[in-house]
């Protein structure tokens, strides 16, 4: 029997933790396996949200011996495809966990059930969907709210919120503003200031 260090054994310990947490934030969606890789025939230590119907003590799996036998295998593979025994497609990401001497001893590997995702997109897709019968109708947005949503659209480009604009950007958006013709719509400057958290003033100043 292999004499495991205490290093080892602190790095699996901390790994237990991580995979336990991962796996109560993605909860029901995602497997969350940990591997001993220093027990290849018995690599899955922990298995949470289980999804693929293995076991623990259950040997690694290719990926695992690969990494066993080559201490240069990528670290981290993420988001490659993967299927489960049953056919269901699966987004997986494993992680390899070394120690201070270089040696792969465990990994972290995260199984995502897609097909559960599929379904939910099958759903908007057919909530989404337009019937057969279309009226000609129009629902007015209200004159406050388009400017609103504009400010927002604006701000989302920049990746940013619209009181975080910097100067610079509020002479932009109000540039945009004027030229879709929302400036001249009623009480428009009350509108913008007050969305973006500052005075008239500085909004008829950035206006100019």
């Amino acid at each position: 029997m292999k004499k495991h260090t205490l290093e080892q054994h602190a790095l699996i310990e901390q790994l237990g933790h991580i995979a336990k947490g991962l796996s109560e934030t993605f909860s029901p969606f995602c497997e969350v396996v940990l591997h001993d890789l220093r027990d290849p025939q018995h690599a899955i230590l922990a298995i949470h949200n289980n999804l693929s119907g293995r076991s623990e003590g259950d040997p690694a799996t290719e990926l695992g011996l690969a990494r066993i036998a080559d201490p240069a295998y990528p670290q981290v593979i993420a988001n490659y495809p993967n299927r489960f025994s049953d056919g269901r497609q699966v987004k997986s990401t494993s992680i390899g966990i070394k120690d201070s001497t270089g040696k792969y001893v465990a990994a972290l590997c995260m199984n995502v059930d897609l097909s559960v995702f599929r379904g939910l997109q099958g759903m908007l897709d057919q909530f989404s969907a337009f019937g057969e019968d279309r009226p000609e109708e129009t629902l007015e947005v209200g004159s406050a709210e388009l400017i609103r949503g504009r400010i927002d659209q604006f701000s989302a480009r920049l990746a940013t919120t619209p009181r975080a604009l910097k100067a610079a950007d509020r002479r932009v958006l109000m540039q945009e503003l004027r030229e879709a013709g929302l400036l001249d719509i009623r009480r428009s400057m009350e509108t913008v200031a007050a969305y973006l958290g500052v005075s008239r003033a500085t909004v008829y100043n950035d206006a100019r």
